[in-house]
């Protein structure tokens, strides 16, 4: 029985990476590589992503700096910046592209904030949903003699306490990512 909570678990978890890489795209006013994970050019014909093409270094708080390897392709990762929806306009010399993130303003970090809530909840869905798919299982288990019915209240109160950790750990980030977003 403790093998089938392990895979509830691992569910579990693999929602609370993909929300963290979510909020990871999300820009707090600062530069961070993480904001070109979802930006891909068009490199010998393969869809490749920017991080993969070149060096990015931060040599400013506020400044990612794009070194591609091959300089013939410098035009192609500006194009694929611009078309991207990360809203900064890529400056560049024909060998490196520099990014320039502008403060934000008060109604930018508002708007950032209600996008971290809204993913925060989409994340606790997902872990609920886990939860209900978990508890129809034993259910049915229940149903068909596999388990007793104090087996099942003993599961059911074990997957609300794994449900509860995983919500209250999503409710942690959120918090951590909005007072990240709200720093001036």
């Amino acid at each position: 029985m403790k093998t089938a909570y392990k895979e509830i678990e691992g569910k579990m978890k693999k929602t609370i990476s993909v929300f963290t890489e979510e909020l990871a795209g999300i820009r707090a006013g600062r530069a961070t590589p993480a904001i070109l994970d979802k930006v891909h050019v068009d490199y010998y014909g393969v869809a490749t992503p920017v991080t993969q093409i070149g060096n990015i270094s931060i040599p400013e708080a506020r400044m990612l700096v794009i070194q591609p390897w091959d300089a013939g392709i410098v035009k192609e990762v500006e194009k694929a910046i611009l078309k991207s929806d990360i809203g900064i306009t890529p400056n560049s010399d024909g060998k490196v592209i520099r990014l320039v993130f502008p403060p934000l303003t008060e109604e930018r970090r508002k708007e950032l904030v209600k996008t971290v809530h809204k993913k925060g909840e989409e994340a606790k869905v997902a872990i609920r949903s886990i939860r209900r798919d978990a508890l129809d299982h034993y259910k049915l288990q229940k149903k068909n003699g596999e388990i007793t019915e104090d087996d099942l209240k003993d599961i059911e109160k074990d997957i609300q306490q794994l449900t509860d950790n995983y919500v209250k750990e999503i409710d942690e980030i959120v918090s951590a990512k909005e007072k990240e977003i709200m720093e001036v």
